[in-house]
């Protein structure tokens, strides 16, 4: 029975695929519409270039994969061609572009949903609106704690539940689309003849392609998740979810962005994305066949964009899971539940993922950033890996070779989107509060400047963890010059001696004596002094009683004077001179009434008694 249970089930094509597929397939929602605030009536012109570029990344992914099937993406490409930092480079761009991913598909399905659920753009009472400001908030964390249990529970779980989503995202694609065309059967391609004399953005057409492009890179992110989970996938399925990816992509993006501009003027689509409206789609549906299509539409988008949470959970889990096997992170989270997942991975990306949705305060465009350069970044890095690979592992057996020039027109189109995303202007966006309807503008920052904290903060994790022998061993050597120094510090205090200047007194003043040094004073050495005129005997009993005490008070090393002067100020100088010993750390019991001194004539002595 117990082998029964441990019998690992793979995943085959569609299950891959809509794991995977999700995550690529949801930027249909958004990526027309910013395709067409960048480039106009020539989006589908920049989508159908990415078509392009992702055909080529096909093949790119087919060959690295193919000759290294783990789990990693362009983690395990760089790991196996170069150094273990330039490898982990790459798993910080990819672990930011997941958690970007989760959270802003998160927020995104969440705000498709409160325009069923109104309530949910209601404020939050106090005190949890400093954390939280409305309940879209709030339902973002649940969603992402929904798939993170899911996740949890094994990935055949989270494939029903991703296969369930992808095939009804594609029949409301399907079902627009076909709504779309009846409707311009009816209304003719009017609105599409009056937008072909747009003049996009700035007036430059070339520019306006450059930014157009750019932007439309957006629509291939969750291509490398596949790579990330291939493990779990059965032999020669991975090619095929490239493969299912890419016709997903290259279909209904370019395809949406034709049919927005034969139902809407693009004047109104750039005034819908500068307000930060992300709802294109569901205004087709609205446009073409009325508010059931509409709802459908909305509920897909919540959907799917749960989907491409899952997609997150997923992917992060091999990454993670990989990278700790190289013991890159603590081995402590690859401890696994009853059902082969490793638990301790996907909580703390539950974790990381809230804190972010937490420190944004539910604001994720300023993740858009972070997003956009991060998976770039790890497409680039894939081709790297890709070039590499060719080079350094030539005999590695593999399923396909990508071309030569197909690699350059990738890290081309790659280099483009990135450069275009970091140049590309700041967008300005308006804010509408649900509640009251007022409105503000938001100014945000730059792609890059969103990006670099994120990024040193992941950096600088992994930098340590890579370097955390050096840096341990730089801690044990402070520890033990600072040890050595406390030490060192102890023994100046403990040595310095004490004195007590007494008359011959009984054992039980003398035992209250040592009591007090012991309690009080910071040392373990304490002379007992006792000054006898000339002719006087010695204090014999005396002696006795400071053997005694000095097997009494191991601790304290007691050494027992007998002077023959006068005792008075002049010798306390002398003494104090002669020992190195400060005069207010020598002691006398208090005087009596034929003390021929004042106590300040003694210059400092202490009354101990």
């Amino acid at each position: 029975m117990s082998k029964e249970k441990n019998i690992h089930v793979k995943l085959g094509e569609l299950a891959s695929t809509a794991i995977s597929g999700n995550d690529i397939s949801s930027s249909v929602l958004y990526v027309s519409a910013l395709a067409i605030f960048w480039a106009g009536q020539y989006a589908w012109v920049t989508l159908s270039i990415v078509a392009v570029v992702l055909f080529f990344f096909r093949k790119i992914y087919g060959e690295v994969v193919g000759a290294l099937p783990l789990n990693g993406g362009a983690y395990n490409a760089l790991l196996n061609t170069t150094s273990k930092r330039m490898a982990s480079l790459a798993a910080a761009l990819t672990l930011l572009s997941y958690m970007a991913t989760a959270v802003i598909s998160a927020s995104e399905g969440m705000h498709y949903l409160a325009n069923i659920l109104h309530f949910l753009h209601h404020p939050t009472p106090f005190p949890i609106n400093y954390i939280f400001p409305t309940y879209v908030e709030i339902a973002t964390v649940g969603l992402l704690s929904i798939f993170a249990t899911l996740v949890i529970n094994g990935i055949s779980e989270s494939a029903k539940v991703a296969i369930g989503i992808f095939l009804f995202h594609l029949f409301s694609l399907v079902l627009l689309t076909t709504a779309i065309v009846i409707y311009l059967t009816h209304h003719g391609l009017e609105v599409f003849d009056a937008n072909q004399s747009y003049m996009p953005q700035g007036g430059n057409l070339t520019r306006a392609i450059f930014l157009g492009f750019a932007a439309s890179m957006l629509g291939i992110s969750g291509f490398e998740s596949s790579a990330n989970f291939v493990e779990e996938q059965k032999h020669g399925v991975f090619p095929k979810t490239l493969k299912n990816m890419w016709i997903v992509v290259s279909v209904f993006n370019p395809l949406m962005a034709i049919l927005a501009i034969t139902i809407f003027p693009i004047s109104e689509i750039y005034t819908d994305v500068a307000n930060n409206s992300s709802t294109l789609l569901s205004d087709m549906a609205n446009i073409s066949a009325g508010g059931w299509l509409k709802f459908i539409i909305t509920i897909d988008a919540v959907l799917v964009l749960s989907g491409a949470v899952l997609t997150s959970f997923v992917g992060v889990s091999g990454l993670l899971e990989r990278m700790t096997l190289d013991r890159i992170l603590p081995q402590g989270l690859l401890k696994k539940n009853s059902k082969g997942t490793s638990y301790r991975i996907i909580l703390m990306f539950l974790i990381l993922s809230v804190s972010v949705l937490i420190i944004t305060k539910g604001n994720v465009l300023l993740l858009a950033g972070v997003y956009t350069i991060s998976f770039l970044s790890v497409m680039g890095l894939f081709v790297i890996g890709n070039i590499l690979l060719k080079l350094k592992r030539k005999k590695l057996p593999r399923p396909e070779r990508a071309p030569w020039f197909g690699l350059i027109i990738a890290m081309i189109g790659v280099g483009v989107a990135l450069f275009g995303n970091i140049i590309m202007p700041p967008k300005v966006v308006e804010h509408v509060n649900h509640i009251t309807g007022e409105v503000t503008k938001e100014t945000l920052p730059s792609n890059l400047s969103l990006f670099l904290p994120y990024f040193f903060v992941a950096m600088g994790f992994i930098v340590i963890m890579l370097n955390r022998i050096v840096i341990l061993r730089s801690v044990l050597k402070m520890i033990k010059r600072t040890n050595k120094y406390v030490i060192d510090t102890i023994n100046d205090i403990i040595s310095q001696e004490f004195v007590f200047f007494t008359k011959g007194d009984h054992l039980s003043n003398l035992n209250k004596v040592m009591m007090y040094i012991r309690d009080n004073e910071h040392t373990r050495k304490i002379k007992i002094v006792t000054v006898i005129k000339k002719g006087e005997k010695s204090h014999k009993k005396l002696a006795t009683d400071i053997e005694f005490l000095d097997r009494e008070y191991p601790d304290i090393h007691i050494d027992y004077v007998e002077i023959e002067d006068t005792f008075g100020p002049e010798l306390i100088q002398k003494l104090s001179k002669k020992w190195d010993i400060p005069v207010n750390f020598m002691f006398i019991g208090s005087p009596g009434d034929r003390f021929p001194y004042r106590i300040e004539e003694l210059g400092g002595v202490r009354l101990i008694m």
